[in-house]
């Protein structure tokens, strides 16, 4: 692509339903994308992940769940039957993409992105469910978080871009 720089608006995804959405139109909200899986241990983390919704959507804040199999195989059902766990028990509002590849040669361009941003000396793979990316109101990725970082710690970098402040990571 040049010199130009990827933004989020630069990706496309599909729904659980299979709509193809156009990212771009959560330009200009702060969004959190998490890869999950329903059967994952850190599964308790879709509760806090709803009140994080709940609280911001109104404010700007835009949260995109995308399952994932590749990590102990959490997530095997098909999409319509993890949209129907994700709605009826888990009582979720924020959209549920459709299931994919995070890591590896079938990786979706979103998530190659979106660890080439965050990558550090060990390597970009992601290393399991749950691992979430806040992007800013540009588009841009400012910071990621580690599967076990339970979600209410995200708050304050929530808050800080959803503010308009200038984001620094501490």
């Amino acid at each position: 692509m040049g010199s130009q720089e990827l933004t989020l608006r630069d990706f496309q995804a599909r729904t659980s339903e299979g709509e193809l959405v156009n990212l771009g139109t959560y330009h200009g909200q702060v969004v959190l994308i998490v890869n999950t899986a329903t059967r994952c241990g850190l599964a308790h983390q879709f509760a806090t992940l709803q009140q994080l919704y709940e609280r911001y959507a109104d404010a700007g804040f835009a949260l995109l769940a995308f399952p994932c199999n590749q990590f102990g195989e959490q997530e095997p059902n098909p999409d319509d039957e993890v949209l129907e766990i994700c709605r009826k028990r888990l009582k979720l509002t924020f959209p549920i993409m459709e299931k994919i590849d995070v890591n590896g040669p079938h990786a979706t361009a979103l998530f190659q992105w979106l660890r080439q941003e965050t990558g550090g000396i060990l390597g970009d793979a992601i290393k399991w469910n749950f691992t979430k990316f806040l992007i800013d109101r540009s588009g841009q990725v400012v910071r990621r978080f580690a599967p076990t970082t339970p979600p209410e710690l995200i708050v304050p970098d929530i808050e800080r871009l959803l503010s308009g402040s200038r984001y620094k990571q501490d």
